[in-house]
């Protein structure tokens, strides 16, 4: 059920020295600050949409909001799961750094949030839907929010009756975050619209009938991620002026092997695009690196202020006005666990070219709802054919294998090789490369404090019995 609450206008601040929001020159005294609004889709990798290649899922209102505005190809979260990805963003700070590591959980409760950055430059901020991590919403000092449960789709038309009930009632400048549940599992089973055969599977996928059927349940999802944000951007037409930034992300990759759960592309690499009419050019691509992180900073930046230091964020709003073409020379990730079902503590730095996985303990199983959940919320449906395909088809056991068990390193070259298909970790060739990104990973580690944890036990290698179809659950 929706619960309707007003919190209070400013967070803690603390240190105060590093968290006091300046007034950006960007913005002369009297121009008109825009609103912003937010829409977040959930588990939803970057090549599922048609913006940025995608066949046979139907986005159409991601692919208008393109065209009015800038698209990113290189747009990254700092974790592939929901609470430290959702953390990162409203923090400006890394999982490492804000204590929000593990799935399911917050941030300090001391650091200072963005709803109170905005609020301090005059902005009222509102969240509808899974914004953060489900309810944690209460906790990030929101002037209004509306909490709703797992999968609970009500968000999306309350976000458009609050523009609706708001419009006459209040001048300041809006912040609106709106958070879909989709395409988060469980995924519909109607898929009578879309052609299974035609939809293109992830790289590192096994090709079963069932494997199809499933990725045809997930286009389904992702088709009503579109619709809500259609419903939303309805709204913003119809209730806000055109002096309005509408942004579209998703806070990780899609529930697929190799994705969510994983510091491959699939996993952290998401859609993101600003659309403002007048200010930031239609149709326009970047390829500059930017990573969630940034997105605090941003919005500061957007709102008429200027980012506090000590952040692990920068904005990118000259990259929006088109005034700079890059922002980062590499983006950092991490994961840690998500309660049992998924303890492999990971880090990676990625770069233009090159990306670098480090897996903390190798000897851990790698395991996610995907292979040891059967029902609603995991896919056991169609990996139980790989593992049957894995049987008596070398290629589908390398696969197998990959997905479970991990070296303690891993080297991409990301332009030769976009999929991350060929792990160069172990040739000659590319020693120099290795050894200067695990070089730049320690020393970005020890800057933010990471202690490695690893909260809960893992499933082991060394214990078949506790994953893969041994393993495997009902739910």
């Amino acid at each position: 059920m929706l619960q309707l609450r007003m919190a209070s206008a400013l967070s803690t601040l603390i240190p105060a020295c590093l968290f006091t929001v300046f007034c950006s020159p960007l913005f002369s005294d009297n121009a008109e600050l825009p609103n912003i609004v937010l829409v977040i889709a959930d588990d939803f990798s970057q090549l599922d949409a048609q913006p940025w290649g995608a066949t046979g899922i139907r986005t159409p209102a991601i692919r208008q909001l393109a065209a009015t505005g800038m698209s990113f190809d290189r747009a990254y979260v700092a974790s592939p799961s929901c609470a430290p990805s959702r953390a990162a963003l409203l923090t400006g700070l890394m999982p490492a750094r804000n204590g929000a590591e593990s799935n399911h959980s917050r941030p300090r409760a001391e650091l200072r949030k963005l709803p109170s950055f905005l609020q301090e430059l005059g902005y009222q901020t509102a969240a509808f839907g899974k914004v953060s991590h489900y309810r944690h919403t209460a906790d990030y000092g929101f002037d209004v929010f509306a909490n709703d449960g797992f999968h609970d789709h009500a968000g999306i038309t309350a976000a458009v009756d609050f523009l609706s009930q708001r419009r006459n009632s209040d001048s300041r400048p809006l912040c609106l975050m709106v958070g879909s549940n989709w395409p988060h599992v469980p995924w519909p089973e109607d898929t009578t619209d879309i052609n299974a055969d035609e939809l293109k599977l992830p790289a590192g996928s096994i090709d079963t009938p069932r494997t199809r059927i499933w990725r045809a349940r997930y286009a389904a999802a992702v088709e009503s991620a579109d619709r809500d944000l259609q419903t939303v951007l309805n709204g913003v037409r119809e209730h806000l002026s055109d002096n309005t930034v509408v942004i579209f992300t998703s806070d990780h990759g899609a529930q697929w092997p190799f994705a969510k759960w994983n510091l491959y592309e699939a996993g952290i690499r998401v859609p993101l695009i600003f659309s403002w009419p007048g200010r930031i050019a239609a149709g326009t691509r970047s390829s500059a690196m930017v990573s969630w992180v940034d997105l605090l900073p941003t919005f500061v930046e957007l709102a008429g202020g200027h980012a506090p230091e000590g952040l692990d964020g920068r904005s990118f709003l000259p990259v929006l006005l088109q005034s700079r073409q890059a922002h980062r020379n590499q983006i950092f990730a991490l994961h840690s666990n998500d309660n049992r079902m998924n303890v492999y503590p990971a880090r990676s730095v990625t770069e233009e070219r090159w990306k670098y996985i480090r897996n903390l303990h190798p000897e851990n199983a790698f395991t996610t709802h995907i292979d040891l959940v059967a029902g609603r919320l995991g896919q056991r449906d169609f990996f139980a054919t790989w593992e049957t395909a894995a049987e008596s088809d070398p290629a589908a056991a390398a696969i197998l294998k990959r997905y479970h068990q991990r070296p303690a390193e891993e080297l991409y070259d990301l332009t030769a090789d976009p999929a991350e298909q060929t792990d160069l970790s172990d040739r000659p060739e590319f020693r120099t490369e290795l050894l200067r990104l695990r070089t730049k990973l320690d020393y970005w580690m020890a800057l933010q404090g990471d202690q490695q944890l690893q909260p809960v036990s893992p499933r082991l290698l060394s214990e078949p019995n506790s994953w893969g179809a041994a393993g495997a659950i009902e739910r």
